[in-house]
C-alpha cells in the first residue's frame, strides 16, 4: 500500500509543476478559468500532503480518492480551454503532462 502512495506522490511532482507554470503565467491574471484550475490543483496537493515516513497509507489513498473528482474536473477544464488561453508550446505540454499525471494517479487510487 505504501508503493501506492509514493507512486501517487511522484505524479504529484507533475501536478506541481503544471500548477506552478498556470499560477505564474501572464494569461492567469484575467482568466477565471486558469485560476480555478490552479486551486483546484493546489486543493488536491494540499489535500494529501506530503509523503514522508509517518504518513498512513489508507487514510492518504482515502483522501485522495475523495479529491480525485476535482483534479480530473481541474484537468479536463484545461484540456478545454487551454487552445482559448495559448497555443504555445508551454501550455499544450503542461496539458499533456498534466494528462498523464492525472491519468496515472487515477490508475493507483482505483486499483
Amino acid at each position: 500500500m505504501l508503493e501506492r502512495v509514493r507512486a501517487i506522490d511522484a505524479q504529484i511532482a507533475h501536478v506541481w509543476m503544471v500548477r506552478t507554470f498556470l499560477k505564474h503565467c501572464d494569461e492567469a491574471e484575467d482568466d477565471d478559468d486558469l485560476r480555478e484550475i490552479v486551486r483546484d490543483l493546489y486543493d488536491f496537493i494540499l489535500a494529501v500532503g506530503p509523503v514522508d515516513d509517518s504518513i498512513d497509507p489508507v487514510a492518504y489513498l482515502k483522501m485522495a480518492k475523495k479529491k480525485m473528482r476535482r483534479l480530473v474536473g481541474a484537468t479536463a477544464l484545461y484540456e478545454q480551454i487551454q487552445p482559448e488561453v495559448s497555443g504555445h508550446t508551454n501550455f499544450v505540454m503542461a496539458a499533456r503532462s498534466l494528462r498523464l499525471a492525472v491519468d496515472r494517479i487515477f490508475q493507483i487510487v482505483s486499483s
